[in-house]
Parts: structure tokens; C-alpha cells; sequence
């Protein structure tokens, strides 16, 4: 099936059309005796082939010459065939590879030569025994074939223009789409790694004094966290750069990294019970391991020290993901009066919405905030 979609190559399609203006040219020069009168007809007939065999070359001079030398053919021989199959022949690749505007005058201008030319030949010709058939059918017949060459090559255009349009705009989609994954990736990792290390300062600022083995600690521990989150920034700015860059360089977010986020995120000061029951598909491990990793960042940010819940379920077909914590419940939710942020709400939404999923997050009743997301998995 591959093989017949794909498109011949040039000049494969070149040889057709020379043995196709071969067999033309050979047909119309064994006519009858009678209709044959000399070898001037003979040289038309084989320099009226001649536009077939390059029309794919030189759409437009092939097309007006086959009109001008088919001006001389069906006076001098009566032979109205060629012409029109030449002329039907040479204006495809015009209609196919021009705009609109100049295949409708090469149209008109083949409908009103080859139709005029025809007319004007018919009357005086030898006649076969059963005489000319009536010259209205023949015009008709003729500009038919003629304009249906013409259809079909602006159809292949208008198909050829939506493809190479769907093609730009798939493009465009997956660079936005691109552009927005690398978008919700950085923002989670600056997030999250920023949100732990100002804590961590803050707690280095506080206990260097007194306690220099805990202010020591804490450094090590932005140290550390600074170092992870710029190899990542790295990457993903690279991608940035120079996109199709090698998928095998890509820092992949893991299930496995979670007890090291809890842990990360307890030296903040929010102690995380953290439970993971079922088989997450690898393709989703990512997307559950932000998700997660976002909504422990917000705990971070808007409620240490808290105590924090999450769960990553995967039961009945469906993957569940809850973190739930004790905080005062107050997050800077999109579209709030005010607000100004919600950038890590909106990421967890979409990641979200990619599995066709539902996503809830707002304050419990009485204390704390939750943040809900469940997809459906294969």
C-alpha cells in the first residue's frame, strides 16, 4: 500500500510521457491513406507530441505550443483526436502548478483555439461513408475533455495546497505543544527547587550561629538541589536551542524519585506519607511524578509546616493521584480576583487533560487543600 501512495519519481513520470506522446504521434500518423495528403501532416502530427513528453518540464510553453501547432493538424489532415488529447494532455500540469487565475486563462484560451480550430476545419473534409458526425457533439466532446484535464489538475492542486497547509499547521501545533511541555517541565522544577531552597536558607539563616552542623546541613542540601534543577534547566533550554535534540539525554521524572521528593520536601518542613499501590504505565510515570511533585511544591510554598498525604492509586483500569494536607487551605487559584500566579495549578490541569482525565483541586472544608487527578489507563 506504501508503494502505490508513494509518488513515481520525476523521471519515471518524464518516460511515460514520452512514450505516451510516442504512441500519439504514431497513431495519428497511421490514418487511413486517404487522409494522410503528405509528409508536411506527418511532421505536425510528431511536433504536436512533442509538448506531451515535456509538459512536466515546461508546463506553460508546452501547453500554448501544443494550441499553435494544433491549429495546422485538423485543417490539413482532418484529425480532430490528437489536438484535443494534446491539448487536454498539456493543460493538467498547468492546472495542477499554477494559480487559479493563469489555468483559467490557459482554459479559455484552449476551449476557444482548439474549439475555433476544429469549426473552422470541418467544413470541406473528406468524410468517412458515414459522413461527419454532427460538429455540435464534436465541439461538445472536445471542450469536455478539455475542461475535465482542467478539473482534475486544479483538484490535485486545491488537495495538494491543504495538504502542505495541514502539514504547516500540524507543525505549528507540535511546536506550540513542545513549547508548552518544556514550559510546564521548567516551571516545575524552578518551582519546586526554589521553594525548598528559600526554605532551607531561611533555616540556614536562623541556625548558622548556634547551630553550624544545621546551618552546614541546610547548604548542603541547596547545594544539592541547585545542582539537580540546573542539569535539568540545561536540558530542557537546549531543547530550546536546537529542537530534535537526541531523546536519549532527557532527564525522565520516575516514580522512583518520590520518596527522595517527600524527603526534600520533609527538610522543608512538610512531613509526607506517601504511598504508591498498582503499576503506573511507564508512558504516565512523568506526568504522575509532576503532578505530585507540584502539588507537595504548593504545600511547600503556601503551607509549611504542614502534614501532607499522597497517593498514587491504580485500580479498576483507572490511576488516581490525591495529595491532601493540613495547611491553612489558601492557594493563589487562576481566575480569582487578585490572583496572580496559578501557573502550577494550570500545569497539573493540562497534564491532566493530555490522559483525557478529570482534575479538582480547592480548600478542604475546615482546614487544609486538596488536589484530585484520575485518568483512565490502558
Amino acid at each position: 500500500m506504501n508503494l502505490l501512495a508513494r509518488r513515481p519519481p520525476p523521471w519515471l513520470l518524464n518516460l511515460a510521457d514520452t512514450v505516451v506522446a510516442v504512441l500519439l504521434a504514431l497513431a495519428s500518423t497511421a490514418s487511413p491513406p486517404e487522409l494522410t495528403t503528405n509528409a508536411v501532416i506527418t511532421v505536425l502530427c510528431w511536433l504536436l507530441a512533442v509538448p506531451v513528453a515535456v509538459r512536466r518540464k515546461w508546463p506553460e510553453p508546452a501547453y500554448y505550443g501544443a494550441l499553435l501547432i494544433g491549429l495546422a493538424v485538423p485543417a490539413l489532415q482532418g484529425n480532430w483526436l490528437m489536438p484535443t488529447a494534446v491539448v487536454a494532455l498539456t493543460i493538467y500540469p498547468v492546472a495542477t502548478g499554477r494559480p487559479v487565475w493563469r489555468s483559467a486563462i490557459a482554459l479559455v484560451s484552449g476551449l476557444l483555439v482548439n474549439g475555433g480550430s476544429l469549426l473552422v476545419s470541418m467544413p470541406g473534409q473528406p468524410r468517412y461513408s458515414n459522413g461527419w458526425p454532427d460538429p455540435v457533439f464534436i465541439l461538445g466532446m472536445v471542450w469536455l475533455a478539455i475542461g475535465a484535464s482542467w478539473s482534475l489538475g486544479t483538484a490535485a492542486r486545491t488537495r495538494r495546497e491543504f495538504a502542505a497547509r495541514e502539514a504547516r499547521r500540524q507543525a505549528e501545533q507540535a511546536a506550540a505543544d513542545e513549547r508548552l511541555r518544556i514550559a510546564r517541565e521548567l516551571h516545575d522544577v524552578v518551582a519546586h527547587s526554589m521553594s525548598v531552597i528559600t526554605v532551607k536558607a531561611g533555616v540556614a539563616a536562623k541556625v548558622l550561629d548556634k547551630h553550624p552542623e544545621e546551618g552546614r546541613k541546610a547548604l548542603r542540601a541547596i547545594e544539592e538541589i541547585g545542582r539537580g534543577s540546573l542539569a535539568e534547566m540545561r536540558h530542557f533550554l537546549g531543547v530550546l536551542r536546537a529542537p530534535g535534540s537526541a531523546p536519549s539525554s532527557t532527564p525522565v521524572a520516575r516514580l522512583a524519585d518520590l520518596p527522595s521528593l517527600a524527603h526534600r520536601a520533609a527538610e522543608a518542613g512538610v512531613l509526607v506519607d506517601l504511598s504508591v499501590e498498582g503499576t503506573v504505565p511507564d508512558s504516565m510515570a512523568s506526568a504522575v511524578y509532576r503532578i505530585v511533585q507540584e502539588a507537595i511544591t504548593n504545600v511547600v510554598k503556601h503551607a509549611a509546616p504542614a502534614h501532607c498525604q499522597a497517593s498514587v492509586s491504580v485500580a479498576d483500569g483507572r490511576l488516581r493521584i490525591s495529595v491532601v494536607d493540613d495547611g491553612p487551605g489558601r492557594r493563589v487559584l487562576p481566575g480569582r480576583p487578585g490572583g496572580s500566579g496559578g501557573h502550577g495549578l494550570v500545569g497539573m490541569r493540562e497534564r491532566t487533560l493530555l490522559y483525557g482525565g478529570t482534575f479538582e483541586a480547592g480548600p478542604l472544608p475546615g482546614k487544609g487543600f486538596g488536589v484530585h487527578a484520575s485518568w483512565e489507563v490502558p
